[in-house]
């Protein structure tokens, strides 16, 4: 983690703007299958949207303290929506009720500075949205339209490379969430009770779209919320598996699950979908090293508090496997999005009802997959709705 000099006077200018609480001694979170803590550890850079006061907050992990990065935080002109980072951290995107903007990150300080002039690249108010792995595509979506849109960007600057949006058409208007597979070659929505579409991504097409399938929900009363992909482990060329969050796919009270998929032959692994313990996957989170995978539920049939389930991935003769951990882990109310910062030391989750509005995790000393909530505040004066989190790479 990079050394900054200037962190206590960010903190002291942000405090004199009427941030009270923001800072004070961090609340204890429960999590089953780890401790509860402390920590002296540093983070990566991350980046919060607070709904309710159109804000954009800018933090990190410095030795143990939740600190503001310089100029945070960011005032937006709209209600925000969605956010992604660029893979070569040149670029931030934020999504609005008034469009989409593009930011400029400053890596050594984490500072942004809003490019166009301060206008949108596009008008489309995206439900959600990520960048290809070459940095030169923004693919979003937007609830209520039946179309996936593919915006062609400078990875360098972030502006339109092109100022004609690519698009396909879905077989459905509901749009929940999208991903691209790290090796670019295709995209996933979810789009609720019509299931999952997987689109074929070319980046080097001038439409990078292909033709549209459709992956249907594992329960007639079911929806799919949330998708991922595992990221490329050492010595592939293209990630092992792929996943769908959906609601009614397991039995019982909790009745959410994660759907897992071998990547390659596009099959059902054995034992999918998982039980998660809660009704509603909102976000899945494929460690970077490949081992182990997370979902969090915006609520249990108990309450609106969220839980994080965690499961191992091994393999042996060929055979991809998901083993629950032993627990899940607590959240906040509501929690509508996990993170690993870039130091892959910590485990975000950005909770929309607060209790609180942000959790940081640490990996415990069993190195078994087990979460410690180790850091946990508000991320501005409450209620601020924290609906979105996005990090450096």
């Amino acid at each position: 983690m990079r050394t900054r000099y200037w962190a206590g006077l960010a903190v002291a200018a942000f405090c004199l703007t009427g941030c009270k609480g923001f800072f004070d001694a961090l609340p204890s979170t429960g999590g089953g299958g780890g401790g509860t803590g402390t920590t002296t550890l540093s983070s990566g850079d991350i980046y919060v949207l607070n709904v309710a006061t159109s804000q954009m907050v800018g933090l990190f992990v410095n030795a143990g303290k939740l600190t503001t990065l310089p100029g945070s935080p960011y005032t937006l002109s709209a209600a925000p929506i969605a956010i992604a980072v660029a893979p070569n951290d040149a670029s931030l995107y934020v999504s609005t009720l008034g469009g989409i903007f593009v930011y400029n990150i400053d890596t050594s300080t984490g500072q942004l500075t809003i490019g166009n002039s301060g206008q949108p690249i596009s008008s489309d108010p995206a439900t959600s949205m990520q960048v290809d792995s070459t940095s030169t595509w923004l693919v979003e979506g937007v609830s209520g339209a039946s179309n996936l849109f593919a915006i062609h960007v400078s990875a360098s600057t972030g502006l339109l490379a092109s100022n004609t949006e690519q698009t396909v058409v879905l077989p459905s208007t509901t749009l929940e969430q999208v991903a691209i597979s790290p090796d670019n070659t295709f995209v996933l929505a979810a789009i609720g009770s019509a299931g999952t579409a997987t689109v074929p991504f070319n980046p080097n097409n001038a439409n990078p779209f292909g033709t549209v399938g459709t992956i249907n929900v594992k329960n007639a009363n079911g929806a799919a919320l949330s998708v991922a992909f595992d990221p490329v482990v050492t010595g592939s060329t293209a990630p092992r598996l792929f996943y769908i969050g959906e609601t009614v796919a397991t039995s019982g009270s909790n009745t959410g699950g994660l759907r897992a998929f071998n990547f390659s032959t596009v099959k059902e692994i054995t034992g999918s979908p998982f039980a998660i313990g809660g009704l509603a996957p909102s976000s899945i989170l494929p460690l970077s090293t490949g081992d182990f995978v997370y979902v969090v539920s915006k609520q249990t049939s108990s309450g609106a508090t969220g839980v994080i389930a965690g499961f191992s991935i091994t393999s042996a003769n060929s055979a991809l496997t998901l083993t629950a951990l032993s627990s899940g882990f607590a959240t906040g109310a509501n929690p509508q999005a996990l993170v690993e910062d870039s130091t892959h030391t910590f485990v975000f989750a950005a909770d929309f009802g607060g209790s609180p509005d942000l959790i940081g995790y640490n990996f415990d000393a069993t190195k078994a997959g087990n979460l410690d909530p180790v850091i946990s505040n508000a991320t501005g004066t409450d209620p601020v709705q924290a609906g979105a989190v996005a990090a450096l790479h």
